[in-house]
């Protein structure tokens, strides 16, 4: 009957498929050793940094090759039981494989891999080359899975560190650990460091933040601590990272730049420090300062910790004390009494020249001439409002430390002996 004759015709033809597969298997299991040689071979011919590599990671990579082949073999066989057996080929060795070779190499060696098996399959049919093709796309694909997972690790644990390191630097708790810590995270930044405390925006990209701090010519460490966001800035090594010489621009302008990445809210901007093994001391004038920069109703965005001197002492902040102590009222009295004197008149006296120069029975110009050499000794200009309560806030802690010390009872170190004997 003519079905029977169709049934009998496709069950032929079945056989014939299964019998050409069964014989291509047990070639294929034959040739498999002569394969993994010759793939390793032409790596060794064609890929540069398979030949450099040293003889362990080389080994590493070969094992990767001779799994791809065996499971190839196995796929083969049955690709519906074992549709995992592409990804199962980088448990060969996954580790040494990621230290060793890129995507980009590990797909070239896929390639190769492909190209060699191709070649050996010529003339036995186009369906173990239809085979081949799919799966090395499926190796492909599984390739980039692994790479993808292992930077998302090394993603999570690199913001693990990063954490650990900006919560070490904010502690002031840094250990011998630190630098080594802060050499895997990549930290190309070099000089003068800052640190940079702010709100954390309710949209936080971090990416695009690191991306405006590299063109302006910085390396940040970034950390999220709830609604506060904290980065330290150091100068980055352009040339390190093989780009365009950034410029070098002053970090109040940095901070500005940066300023739109940060949320609504205070900003503070801590002093620049040598290192960054020293940004602590940064760290804790910016956390001063972000804790009382309320207290300036009109606080500019950013704000230098230092201008926030006067609100940080009064907070009881003591690197404030000690800072508007050492850098306005010592060199001031240092320099000349005279000049803390007229200082403490023309604040007194409501910034009036006039009355400055009666108090003192001098000229205006005489008390105009000090208060110059007073903007040029310290740097602050007593005629401006905001500095002047800075001067005075200084002038005040500095006549209590004074003070205090002219208060504190001396030890004698002068010891009698008693020259009578027992």
């Amino acid at each position: 009957m003519p079905g029977t004759t169709g049934a009998d015709e496709e069950a032929a033809i079945a056989k014939t498929v299964a019998d050409d597969k069964a014989a291509t298997l047990t070639w294929l299991r034959r040739i498999s050793g002569d394969l993994a040689t010759a793939t390793l071979n032409r790596l060794e011919d064609t890929l540069p940094w398979y030949r450099e590599m040293p003889p362990g990671r080389r080994s590493a990579v070969g094992l990767v090759a001779q799994a791809g082949i065996t499971s190839f073999i196995q796929w083969y066989e049955d690709p519906e039981s074992t549709p995992w057996i592409a990804a199962d080929i980088f448990a060969a060795a996954p580790r040494e494989l990621l230290r060793s070779v890129s995507l980009q190499q590990t797909l070239q060696l896929i390639r190769v891999t492909v190209e060699v098996t191709e070649e050996r399959v010529t003339g036995r049919g186009g369906s173990i080359r239809e085979a081949i093709l799919k799966y090395s796309r499926d190796v492909a694909f599984a390739a980039a899975d692994v790479y993808a997972r292992a930077a998302e690790a090394r993603g999570l644990w690199d913001a693990r560190l990063e954490a650990l390191v900006v919560d070490s630097i904010l502690t002031g708790e840094a250990d011998a650990e630190l630098p080594s810590r802060i050499a895997a995270l990549g930290w190309h930044g070099h000089g003068e460091v800052c640190v940079l405390v702010g709100t954390t925006p309710s949209q936080f990209d971090v990416d695009h933040l690191r991306r405006i701090a590299r063109k302006l010519g910085v390396d940040v460490l970034i950390g999220v601590q709830g609604s506060r966001l904290v980065l330290v800035m150091g100068r980055s090594d352009s040339v390190a990272r093989g780009e365009e010489p950034a410029p070098d621009l002053p970090f109040p302008e940095i901070a500005l730049r940066l300023e739109p990445g940060f949320g609504p809210g205070h900003l503070v901007l801590g002093p620049a420090v040598p290192a960054l093994v020293d940004a602590s001391a940064s760290a804790r004038a910016a956390l001063a300062g972000f804790a009382v920069a309320r207290a300036w109703r009109n606080a500019p965005r950013p704000v230098e910790a230092d201008d926030l001197l006067p609100e940080r002492a009064l907070a009881g902040d003591a690197l404030a004390k000690q800072t508007l102590v050492e850098r306005i009222y010592r060199p001031l009295q240092a320099h000349s009494p005279d000049l803390v004197t007229t200082l403490w008149s023309y604040l007194d006296n409501g910034r009036s020249l006039e009355a400055t120069a009666r108090e003192l029975f001098v000229h205006p110009n005489t008390v105009r001439y000090r208060l110059k050499r007073v903007s040029e000794v310290i740097g602050w200009d007593a005629t401006g409002a905001r500095e002047a309560l800075i001067l005075q806030s200084a002038l005040i802690l500095g006549q209590i430390a004074a003070t205090d010390t002219r208060r504190r009872p001396q030890v004698s170190t002068t010891h009698k002996r008693s020259g009578v004997s027992s």
